[in-house]
């Protein structure tokens, strides 16, 4: 099994973030590391602090050398696909090839609502979201690229410079809706990544997902299927590592420890430890 560490920037300093990220990238058995795409914190207090995801990102890149780096998951309604694509392409040049690319349909009314963001009802949203995708790897792979959607309009769209990994960053698309999002995977993704499930629901939604491979004509083994588990700062990492060796048993790739504030880097070594000994 491979292994990540997800810090939400919310309700924390940047200080602690950064060093729970340096941490991460000392330790080998870390492969990524990831934030979140919100503009209000998602635990309470709702109305505490929440730091921005494209920034944090960035700078946490710069703040590191080894560790891929990438947001669980951008979401489509605040950014326009080539506005994405841009700053996806400026990324993994500034990473030197370290960004996957998450991308994800949208949920969180509250922050939308507040800031008069339309997130559409759900069928719009996926319809949308089913349009943003092949638009941004398009602008990613393509010296131009034309779009006549019904969402977005391209004529002649360029994004230079590309970045190094080719054809383009590894695309990471996050959810588990059954019909439209796990059909959109099966599309596009190169990475799957699954929200807080227990292996008895990875172990569905995967079945779920091998179907839309058949019925779309895509090897399933092309995608990575990873699965977030949340890690309060209380819970001692051998439970962690249990949690995690349930879902590989369960045939998830990747497992990302969702870390739960208050923030520590002190953390990061006793989770490595207890890993290599499920592992």
């Amino acid at each position: 099994m491979r292994f990540g560490i997800k810090t939400a920037p919310q309700l924390c300093t940047w200080q602690e973030m950064l060093d729970v990220w340096r941490a991460a990238d000392e330790v080998p058995l870390f492969e990524s590391a990831w934030n979140f795409d919100h503009f209000y914190p998602l635990l309470e207090p709702k109305a505490g602090p929440c730091m921005e995801a494209w920034v944090t990102l960035s700078a946490l890149a710069q703040a590191t050398k080894r560790i891929r780096v990438g947001c669980m998951v951008n979401g489509t309604p605040y950014r326009h696909p080539a506005v994405l694509a841009n700053m996806a392409a400026s990324l993994d040049i500034v990473s030197n090839g370290r960004l996957d690319l998450g991308l994800g349909a949208g949920w969180h009314q509250p922050e939308c609502d507040a800031y008069g963001i339309e997130l559409l009802p759900m069928k719009h949203r996926m319809d949308r979201f089913e349009e943003y995708v092949p638009v941004v790897i398009s602008l990613l792979e393509n010296e131009t690229t034309n779009h006549e959607g019904h969402y977005f309009q391209l004529q002649g769209a360029r994004c230079e410079p590309k970045g190094p990994q080719r054809p383009h960053p590894p695309i990471v698309i996050g959810g588990q809706g059954e019909k439209r999002t796990l059909r959109i995977v099966a599309r596009f993704a190169n990475h799957w990544n699954l929200p807080f499930a227990t292996p008895e629901i990875f172990v569905a939604k995967n079945e779920i997902l091998l179907e839309h491979c058949a019925s779309v004509g895509r090897n399933p083994g092309e995608i990575t299927r990873s699965v977030q588990i949340a890690m309060p700062a209380d819970q001692p990492p051998e439970e962690a590592a249990e949690n995690a060796a349930a879902l590989g048993e369960a045939g998830a790739d990747v497992v990302i420890f969702t870390i739960r504030n208050p923030y520590r880097a002190s953390l990061v070594e006793p989770l490595a430890r207890a890993l290599e000994k499920v592992n």
